[in-house]
Order: C-alpha cells, then structure tokens, then sequence
C-alpha cells in the first residue's frame, strides 16, 4: 500500500509539471513579438547606427571612410546625379547617421547613409549593390491652435514673448497690410489668432492656414476671416468685404515720419514757408523703396529738389511719386508696368535733401493728397452666392477666436 502511494504522488507530480510547462510553452506562443522600428524606412534594430556631424571642411567622401566605407563604394560616388543628392551640398553642423552590420570574422561593413538636410528632409545613400539615392521626408503633423497677445514694443517681439511662431507676425502683417501701419502699432493694442502649426514628431516646423484673426488697433477691432470658395480665396472681415486694399499703408519699412502733408512747412534748405504735399519716410539709406499698388511708371529722372523720383499713376484716380531715391529699381524705366509690393527704388539722399529719407506723394484726380490719411478703395467684397457659406464660417470662427 505504501509503495502504491508512492506511485501516484510521483505519477501526480509529473503530471503538474507536464501542465505548467504546457501552460508556459503556450505563453510563449501568445506573447507578442517586439515590434520592428523603422528610421529613415531602414529597420534601425537590425543595425549598428554610428551619428555625427558634418565638420568644418569635411567632404562626403572623409566621412564614409570614416564611418568604413570600402573603395568601391567611395568610387560609385561621383556617379551619383547631382538633382538626386549634390555631394556638394553637405554643410558643417548637420547630422549624419551610418548603418552598418558586422559579419562572422567581426568585419563591419557599411551598408546606408543618411543625411539630415533639415528636420523634416533626408538623404538615404544606399551602398549594397548597386549604389542609389532614396529621399525620405517626414509627415507634418498639423495642430489648431489659439493664441492671443498684447503688444509692448512691436509685433515681432509680443510673438517671441508668448512662445508664439514668428511667422505668425510675418503672416499677419500680410494679411493686415492693407488696413493696418505695424510701424505705428501702440502699446497696449492687441490680436487674437485662430491657426494652424505645423509639426515633425514633437517639434513645430511652421505655421499653416491663418483662419481667422482680430487685431484691436486705432481703439477698435480690425476682424479677418480667411474664406475659400470656387475661385475666391483670400481675407474678409466680417461684413464680406476684403481686407487687400488697392494700395500698401506704406512704401517701405521706416524708422520715424520725420515731415507731415502740410501746405505750411518751413523748409531745412531754403528757409523758406512753403508746402510739403507729401510724407517724408526717415529711414537708412539703401532701403528698398516698394511701390504702394499695381500700375505704370509715368516719370523717372532726377527731378530738381527732388532728386531721383519714380511717379507711377495706378488708375484714372491715383498717383504716386518717391523721391529723393539713391537708385533705382531693376527693371524700372518710363512705360514699365509695376506691381503692388515692387522695388522701384532705394532712399537716398539726392536733391534737396538734408539726410536719407523717402518724400514720397500721392495725388487724388489731380490733386495732392495725404498719404497718411487716404482712404484706399478695396477690391471685390465676397459674391453674393457665397454670403449664406461665409457667414456661417465667420461665426464659427467668431467663436473660435474667444477661446483662449
């Protein structure tokens, strides 16, 4: 009897063992395997990965030695055609990686390189067999965003305060170019801006689509709604009526109105009281000089007192003139068709002049005008059989714009 206990604790041990072990094979049957990791499309765990940066003088051909490139692969190089990847092209600071593997004697052997162009574009130079060019480019991830700033010193610097993209600032005086004088922005005025940022993995690459902004200047708010439909894409504010003006605020980015529109100015020069029909810009000489609209130049020469000038009449209503220029435009000559935002000269100081500075003038049917108070006519509002679509997305983003 006792012997007969005996056998079944044993048989039952075995047995228990048997199961567990059972148990755990099956386990291991269900566990999920570890899933590949891709960089740059190479299976990066199947390789050694050796990173670095392009030094001061280094060329393509001293880093791939360095990373164990053999002859053959340094002399497919210069096979390589410049439109798939310029050696040339390489710059001191980017990063590079080399995949490599090891064989059986612990030979490695270089099989990829990846050259970073940025953040967003490689450069994958395939070395086994035949050697060719891959470009990889990462996907933006694209995050809606609010954001809102009060204005201390300029735009530029309200951006950089609140962690905001600078080309938020670029954009939005694009946008306001037409209706608002960034050089004449106070402390104290303010935007509010629903848009786009643009991302590769965690880091912000850029700014997308400005949906809608509203920027409080003058004691009021000056609304933007970007609105796309059939062939009208561009900016409206909330009544449909679109934000390009026939004409930019100003002619070129300036440091201070040194001289009003006034027909009472004692001149610097002649000492005498006589009127100044125009708005003297104080900037650097050499400063691009832009024309304010789309039009034809009428005049271009040196103009007595006032130096080299470009006139350039619009339409049948408005003319410009910028005088005192150090030079002119490419391209600029009498009969030549201009557009809004184009060189047409540089400030300078010819003529009757005590400094460099730009006179620049405008005439209305003839008759001078100021240029810091004119109105420019805008150009076509939303078509009526958009309205019904555009109202709507301005009151979505109405209230998009108070979610801050």
């Amino acid at each position: 009897m006792k012997k007969v206990t005996i056998l079944l604790t044993v048989i039952a041990t075995l047995l228990m063992m048997s199961c567990q072990r059972s148990v755990g094979e099956n386990n291991q049957d269900t566990q999920e395997p570890e899933p590949m990791r891709y960089e740059f499309g190479l299976p990066i765990d199947s390789f050694l990965v050796d990173t670095g940066f392009v030094q001061n003088g280094q060329t393509l051909g001293g880093i791939l030695t360095s990373l164990g490139a053999d002859r053959k692969q340094l002399a497919g190089i210069p096979a390589i055609p410049r439109s798939e990847f310029d050696v040339r092209s390489i710059r001191p600071g980017k990063e590079y990686f080399g995949f490599t593997r090891v064989d059986t004697t612990g030979v490695k052997h270089l099989c990829y390189f990846v050259y970073l162009a940025d953040i967003r574009r490689a450069v994958v130079l395939h070395l086994t067999d035949s050697i060719h060019v891959e470009k990889q480019e990462k996907p933006l991830t694209i995050h809606s965003r609010h954001a809102q700033a009060v204005i201390e010193t300029s735009l530029w610097n309200a951006m950089v305060g609140n962690d905001l993209p600078i080309e938020l600032a670029l954009e939005l005086s694009e946008i306001y170019a037409w209706t608002i004088d960034f050089f004449g922005l106070q402390k104290g005025d303010s935007i509010r801006v629903y848009y786009d940022e643009q991302y590769v993995d965690s880091t912000r690459v850029g700014i997308g689509r400005i949906y809608a902004a509203d920027f409080y200047h003058g004691r009021k708010w000056l609304e933007a709604f970007y609105f796309e439909a059939g062939d009208v894409h561009s900016y409206f504010d909330g009544e449909g009526k679109s934000l390009r003006k026939a004409f930019l605020k100003a002619p070129l980015n300036y440091k201070r109105i040194s001289s009003h529109f006034t027909y009472a100015r004692k001149h610097p020069i002649y000492k005498t009281v006589r009127p100044h029909t125009g708005v003297d810009y104080a900037a650097p000489a050499g400063t691009p000089v832009v024309s304010i609209g789309d039009g034809v130049v009428i005049e271009k020469g040196y103009k007595g007192g006032g130096g080299n000038t470009v006139k350039i009449k619009h339409n049948s209503t408005y003319t410009t003139a910028y005088l005192h220029l150090q030079k002119y435009g490419p391209g600029i000559a009498v009969g030549t068709r201009v557009s809004q935002g184009q060189v047409i000269g540089y400030v300078g100081s010819t003529g009757a002049s005590t400094g460099p500075h730009l006179d620049f003038r405008v005439w209305k049917n003839g008759t001078p005008v100021d240029p810091l108070k004119m109105e420019s006519p805008p150009v076509e509002p939303v078509p009526t059989k958009y309205r019904p679509e555009f109202d709507s997305i301005v009151t979505i983003m109405r209230g998009e714009l108070i979610k801050q």
